[in-house]
């Protein structure tokens, strides 16, 4: 064996036997590899909101009751469940092709899942209502919160374009409308006419929304809004007494009117604004700033403010003297005599502006008792007096002793 194996034709030999017997011992499958199934292992998943279709004459019934989801479960094989977990390429559906008006329970169905897999859906069944689906046109009204108004403005009717939509649904539903409404929001208080698209809402009776179709969705609504003013004088009104000796010989204003805003019904009732002088403490020429006085319910006013120019005069006294006392109102049947004053006479001592005082005489007043009503017997009666508006006065006496006797003649 030593010398065969230094031969090295021996060896050439041999590795030629060794190899054709390697050869022979691969199996010849004619390029084909042989698979070999080893059994994969099954899990299951839980899909939740998956959305059910349902095939029916869409155009003649309306269908409700039905849930717009379901739960399915799938088993099987691995790879199939995640696969359908990942794509949902399936669909869970109900058949109410042949379906009948009226009540019925319908089971749902699974298509597009591969036959390796089983499904499990949950609810399985479900009653549905089949009713017949009508078309009636509405009259659409706008609706808007009054509050959206800003104050010192107010809104006229408003205008929807189009005022009509034609709403589709089940006969029992269309028979419950109630309000067809397109609610206008703003999130701004509106001061001028404002045009904006507004849904529409189908309401029952009880305000609640309706599962309808409606079309158009949405409309135009145009709410007008206006200014509510108004243009008023403003007055002056005199607070509290002049002093001793001073006289308001005029009150003026740097601007006579104003103009104020508020709802209708108050510009209505509204004929002026106020501005209030406080006299009592004037001695001298004065001008004021002064704030312009309003009623409850006007909003605004302008101006807020307005300058009043206060001219003051210091009052001068005269006294007028021997004035007679007139005797009024006595019954023809009666005679009257003054027994105080005797001399039937009274003085006046008159205040006013010097140039106004200066000028008045005797002439300028009306002095009298009126005995209107008065009979028989002695009476103390207020002495009356009528002079000029623009001065003031004070008599020496306030009262007269009349004495009334009936006339015998």
């Amino acid at each position: 064996m030593d010398r065969l194996m230094d031969n090295p034709w021996f060896i050439k030999i041999l590795a030629i036997l060794l190899a054709v017997l390697l050869y022979s011992a691969v199996p010849n499958s004619g390029g084909k590899t042989n698979e070999i199934n080893v059994p994969g292992e099954n899990t299951s998943v839980i899909l939740e909101e998956i959305s059910v279709k349902a095939y029916y004459d869409t155009e003649n019934l309306v269908v409700s009751g039905l849930p717009d989801t379901v739960e399915v479960t799938l088993e099987g094989p691995m790879p199939h469940v995640q696969s359908a977990k990942a794509l949902k390429n399936f669909e869970v559906f109900v058949d109410l092709t042949n379906a009948k008006i009226g009540n019925q329970k319908v089971e749902f169905e699974v298509s597009g899942l591969s036959d390796k897999l089983k499904a499990k859906i949950d609810p399985a069944s479900v009653t549905v209502t089949i009713q017949e689906k009508i078309t009636t046109e509405f009259t659409v009204e706008a609706e808007f919160d009054n509050d959206l108004i800003k104050d010192g403005y107010s809104a006229g009717q408003p205008v929807v374009k189009p005022n009509k939509v034609k709403i589709t649904g089940a006969k029992d539903v269309i028979e419950r409308i109630s309000y067809v409404k397109a609610a206008l929001e703003s999130r701004d208080l509106l001061d001028s006419t404002v045009t904006k698209e507004a849904h529409v809402q189908v309401l029952d009776k009880e305000l609640n929304k309706l599962e309808v179709i409606v079309e158009p969705e949405t409309v135009e609504v145009t709410i007008p809004v206006k200014s509510n003013t108004k243009t008023v004088p403003i007055n002056i009104i005199e607070k509290g007494t002049p002093a001793s000796g001073i006289t308001i010989e005029s009150i003026t204003l740097d601007v006579k009117e104003a103009v104020i805003s508020g709802a209708d019904d108050v510009l209505k009732d509204t004929d002026n604004v106020r501005v209030e002088v406080d006299i009592s403490k004037m001695t001298e020429n004065t001008t004021l700033t002064l704030p312009v006085i309003i009623s409850n319910g006007v909003t605004k006013v302008t101006p807020e403010t307005v300058e009043a120019t206060v001219v003051v005069k210091s009052e001068e006294e005269k006294t007028v003297s021997g004035l007679p006392i007139n005797i009024k109102g006595l019954s023809e049947q009666y005679e009257a005599v003054i027994n105080d004053p005797a001399n039937q006479l009274i003085n006046l001592l008159v205040f006013g502006p010097g140039s106004t005082v200066t000028g008045v005489g005797p002439g300028d007043f009306n002095i009298f008792v009126d005995l209107e009503g008065l009979t028989d017997g002695v009476h103390n009666v207020t002495i009356q007096v009528n002079g000029p508006p623009n001065v003031t006065w004070k008599p020496d006496k306030i009262s007269a002793k009349i004495t009334i006797t009936r006339d015998n003649a």
